[in-house]
């Protein structure tokens, strides 16, 4: 069978992680990315970031190839006006001008419904920016680590003695590139039904806001003032968190009272659930240090392991691995989330796969990162620019 997204035609002006990211999971589908790539910049800036890089070849590294598998790479100088022309061309057979630039650049570079709609009625105009595109700080660049300050996640993270912590992954650039998705494919949808295109905009402020969901629902709606409760807890149930074993931590998590009770049975305990301060998830909440003191004592007793084996499938819980464990890991091997390309440099690349399965339609064989502009020769014979006027196109720096 074709694969799910089999002829979406995705033009992407992307860098770094929040576009691509989303992208990639699109053409893991099937969907044709054609990365639109600044020839004078040397291409998406996720090419030159270290510390693997290609000793063989410029405007390649791992962290590149970990973003933009199964894509295609055209370099095209976008401020200029045979620049311009070329775009018009691909937007006319294509269904989704997709941008993660500054929030003001979309209408400057020409990739807004308005400037593309007369190439391509159907065409959809994605922009994933930090601040949006028609606000007081469109212009303003922004990254990951800024939102997650901004929006209080910092300030929600770490121990309580401790600084505001930011999480050691992009979860504001994957979120917002998750976010855009969404709204790409919902416009492509009605664009299909409707034979109309539209603009679509989305921020990295504006999905780290909407993330916070019930913590800023408590804060809008209430008296509710956080704070950091260390240990990773939950702010509202009890016990969820770490908890030390004898050898090292355990992670419980009792979201239902069902599985409060059968920790207590588990650890030799029943008479807790009589206990007025343990009978229920208010009382509790209302104890959490005296809950957290006794698991702490009766968890010390046994190994990480042992406990493990006595909880799994009772009630959730959970070991803390390091990076490296967590990717030796069976499960994942079970899941199918490792995935290998093939690099003439780097030799087989193992990097994270797609976490979407179906019962048909998804790629057995997976196609490197394209190299800086790999892919200009076939696009630009496509658009009828034969080899004269390529090398022209070249020879100004247009590609």
């Amino acid at each position: 069978m074709p694969l799910p997204l089999a002829g979406l035609r995705i033009l992407a002006a992307e860098q770094l992680g929040a576009g691509p990211f989303g992208t990639m999971l699109l053409a893991d589908l099937g969907a044709e990315v054609i990365k639109i790539e600044d020839p004078a910049a040397g291409g998406d800036s996720a090419r030159q970031v270290p510390p693997y890089l290609n000793p063989s070849r410029e405007n390649d590294s791992l962290y590149f190839h970990s973003l933009n598998r199964n894509k295609k790479s055209l370099t095209l100088n976008l401020r200029s006006i045979e620049g311009q022309e070329i775009l018009h061309r691909l937007a006319a057979t294509a269904d989704v001008m997709f941008n993660n630039l500054r929030g003001d650049l979309p209408e400057k570079l020409g990739l807004t419904y308005r400037h593309l709609s007369p190439a391509n009625a159907r065409i959809v105009c994605v922009s994933c920016s930090a601040y949006g595109t028609h606000s007081s700080m469109a212009a303003e660049p922004g990254y990951d680590y800024l939102f997650q300050g901004r929006t209080g996640m910092m300030a929600l993270t770490g121990e309580p003695d401790g600084p505001p912590t930011k999480s050691a992954l992009s979860m504001v650039d994957f979120s917002s590139g998750l976010t855009a998705m969404i709204g790409l494919l919902a416009a492509v949808h009605a664009a299909r039904r409707d034979g109309i295109g539209r603009d679509v905009d989305v921020s990295l402020l504006g999905t780290s806001i909407s993330v916070l969901s019930y913590l800023a629902t408590w804060a809008l709606s209430s008296d509710y003032h956080p704070q950091r409760l260390g240990r990773s807890q939950h702010p509202s149930l009890v016990p969820v968190g770490v908890f030390r074993t004898r050898d090292g931590w355990i992670i419980l998590m009792c979201m239902k009272q069902s599985f409060f009770e059968r920790l207590c049975e588990e650890l030799g305990r029943p008479e807790l659930l009589s206990d007025p301060r343990f009978c229920s998830l208010s009382a509790r909440l209302a104890h959490r240090a005296e809950v957290n003191a006794v698991l702490d004592q009766e968890l010390s007793r046994g190994p990480t392991e042992e406990w493990l084996a006595r909880l799994r499938g009772k009630l959730p819980c959970g070991p803390i691995y390091s990076l490296e464990q967590a990717l030796q890991d069976p499960l994942v091997e079970e899941l199918g989330m490792i995935w290998e390309v093939d690099h003439p440099e780097f030799g087989a690349v193992r990097q994270a796969g797609s976490p979407i399965t179906m019962t048909e339609g998804i790629r057995e064989q997976q196609r490197r990162a394209p190299f800086l502009g790999e892919d200009t020769e076939t696009l630009l014979r496509e658009v009828g620019i034969g080899p004269e006027e390529e090398a022209e196109l070249r020879q100004r720096k247009i590609i």
